[in-house]
């Protein structure tokens, strides 16, 4: 089926008259460029049609520029919650852009959006090599962050009055959406500056994008959790363990999770609404044929058995019900109205996953993520964010990369291995 809202092109601020200072690399031709769609059933109307299918720009170093290196000034900024890998991606602009370009002026923004906008009174600081050197190390990010939008003429404001040619934004859904705005002001005002989105979400909810930093050590540092969880559960009568991990619209982290080790009997996921009645019913089977059970829910499963106020939080998104404390009170009432003893241990390692240091996976992955961000920077490119589709990173506009989340398809492969890993839509007995 032909998709013509599946428009890859990036915008770019104008010709580019510099020639690289990089050596022995190898330079991305202009045309480069990766198919989106794999499966050739997808590729057939396209073909069919005498179109060309849809494909993403491939990132890398170019060997033409836009800027001139020895008079740029760049910015990089984090907003948002945190996420393992923030320190890993700002290390790597920093170095790239010194090492790879000569670039000598570095500021970093601190407390998010807050920090472009000149009145709140938060002066950037310098970044060099000697400042990032070891961050890397460490969780969170050093230059803080915050939540919420900011007014994109201030921020422009700021950044024109400070000369940044190229701010580099590291966040979610909400900062590429800031950062699509700031791009729009700097387009309606004619100015040479770029602005390049990193995506950090460790929910992995960006569209055209496999995967986003943060990930892989969030499923590796969920599994201290589950471990602790089946060990309680299998160590009491009854015993169940319930873990809840991250995913407000996206429940890739618990299903992923999930399939690490298989001890995890029931994953429960925002985009698979659950009956409690019947949850409660096989929950029981489970309990009479083994003993023990371990639950992993994702932050946004069940909101729509809750009660929600509607609020919204400082990121425009709605408050969630708290489904861990409602599954735990709503276990434990089941078992005490059929007068069955259970033992429940209820874990929600949330913060604790989100703040630690990137793993060696997500550590690679975050320098290649920030090179290219350099790269795409240092050749006029903008409004857009770096993305990776099959094991190559490409070049997404941020508009088609925001238009909607990203999300689990109940009938997809992936989903189908979560629950032949778990049985829960099957005979539980046995696993």
């Amino acid at each position: 089926m032909l998709d013509p809202s599946l428009d890859f092109q990036i915008e770019q601020l104008g010709s580019c008259h510099f020639t690289s200072p990089m050596r022995g690399v190898q330079f991305a031709d202009e045309n480069e460029r990766l198919l989106y769609h794999s499966s050739p059933e997808d590729l057939r109307p396209y073909i069919a049609a005498g179109l060309e299918p849809p494909s993403m720009e491939r990132a890398g170093p170019r060997q033409q520029i836009f800027f001139d290196r020895h008079q740029l000034s760049c910015g990089i900024v984090s907003c948002g919650g945190l996420c393992p890998g923030i320190n890993n991606v700002i290390r790597a602009v920093v170095m790239s852009l010194y090492h790879h370009y000569g670039v000598r002026r570095i500021l970093g923004f601190r407390y998010g959006f807050k920090g472009l906008v000149k009145r709140h009174d938060v002066p950037p600081v310098i970044l060099s090599p000697d400042a990032v050197n070891h961050i890397s190390e460490l969780g969170g990010t050093i230059l803080a962050s915050s939540r919420g939008p900011q007014d994109a003429v201030e921020m422009v404001d700021y950044l024109q009055e400070l000369g940044v040619g190229i701010l580099f934004t590291i966040g979610g859904d909400g900062t590429l959406k800031g950062a699509a705005t700031i791009a729009a002001e700097v387009k309606r005002r004619g100015l040479p500056l770029s602005v390049i989105a990193i995506p950090k979400t460790i929910d992995n909810d960006i569209c055209f994008v496999n995967k986003t930093f943060g990930f892989e050590t969030a499923v590796a540092a969920a599994q201290n959790a589950i471990n602790a969880a089946h060990s309680e559960a299998t160590g009491a009568f009854n015993g169940i363990g319930l873990v809840k991990l991250m995913g407000r619209d996206s429940g890739f982290i618990a299903a992923q999770a999930t399939l690490v080790n298989g001890q995890v009997n029931f994953c429960l996921t925002p985009e698979e609404p659950f009956n409690p009645h019947e949850l409660m019913q096989k929950l029981e089977e489970r309990l009479t044929r083994r003993g023990h059970a371990v639950i992993v829910v994702a932050e946004g499963a069940g909101q729509e058995l809750m009660t929600v106020t509607g609020k919204r939080d400082s990121s425009g998104n709605l408050q969630l019900g708290d489904i861990g404390e409602w599954l735990r009170d709503t276990i434990k009432s089941h078992f005490t109205e059929i007068k069955t003893e259970i033992t429940l241990k209820y874990i929600d390692p949330s913060y604790i996953i989100r703040s630690q240091p990137a793993n060696a996976h997500d550590s690679a992955f975050c320098l290649l993520l920030g090179h290219n961000a350099v790269h795409a920077g240092m050749s006029g490119r903008t409004n857009m964010v770096l993305g990776s589709w099959n094991n190559q990173f490409t070049h997404i506009p941020i508009a088609l990369a925001t238009r909607q989340r990203k999300r689990i398809d109940p009938k997809g492969w992936f989903w189908s291995s979560v629950l032949a890993s778990t049985g829960q839509q099957g005979d539980i007995a046995e696993l």
